[in-house]
């Protein structure tokens, strides 16, 4: 026995329709989706933008300074901590820390002269934690400014906290 067809009558686009012309749609809506207008593009930076950017590569060469305090402190850590350490140094430099500056600095001349070597816990997972923590306030501190920032600079706040999420779970879960 047929089914017999639904007395009512469909509304709006068929779902083949949709299929079909949704990616299309997609396509057109990213070309023009998003664009601030920021003026002249001659006109550079603003002055919020420029100090939001020296705030994140100075809180990036922070973290620098941690992973090398850790590292003077805890010699066998070095080859494990040494990626994370990197990819620190590449934060700062992308937010516009120059390359010569502090960040890149050895770790075992930064580490010497930095204060934060004196508060580098005392055992492997303890100087593990604190660095994990210290990588998980600044993602979370990168995630809210983030809201607030221009198109690009969200976009390279975004990618950077997602890195430090992935950074402590290296350091307390994933054995880096």
């Amino acid at each position: 026995m047929p089914f017999p067809s639904s007395p009512r009558a469909r509304s709006g686009p068929r779902r083949r329709t949709l299929f079909a012309v949704g990616p299309a749609a997609l396509v057109l809506a990213g070309c023009t989706a998003g664009g601030e207008d920021r003026g002249d593009p001659e006109d550079g930076p603003s002055a919020a933008e420029r100090r939001a950017r020296a705030r994140a590569a100075r809180d990036s060469e922070g973290l620098v300074e941690r992973y090398d305090a850790v590292i003077a402190a805890h010699p066998g850590l070095a080859e494990r901590l040494r990626p994370l350490r990197e990819a620190a140094v590449g934060h700062a430099q992308a937010f516009g820390a120059s390359p010569g500056r502090k960040a890149s600095a050895s770790s075992s001349s930064s580490a010497a002269a930095s204060p934060s070597a004196a508060a580098v816990p005392g055992g492997d997972k303890d100087a593990l934690a604190a660095l994990a923590a210290a990588e998980r306030e600044l993602a979370d501190r990168r995630a809210k400014a983030l809201l607030d920032a221009p198109g690009e600079l969200a976009r390279l706040l975004a990618s950077v906290a997602a890195a430090g999420a992935a950074h402590v779970y290296l350091l307390t879960e994933g054995g880096a």
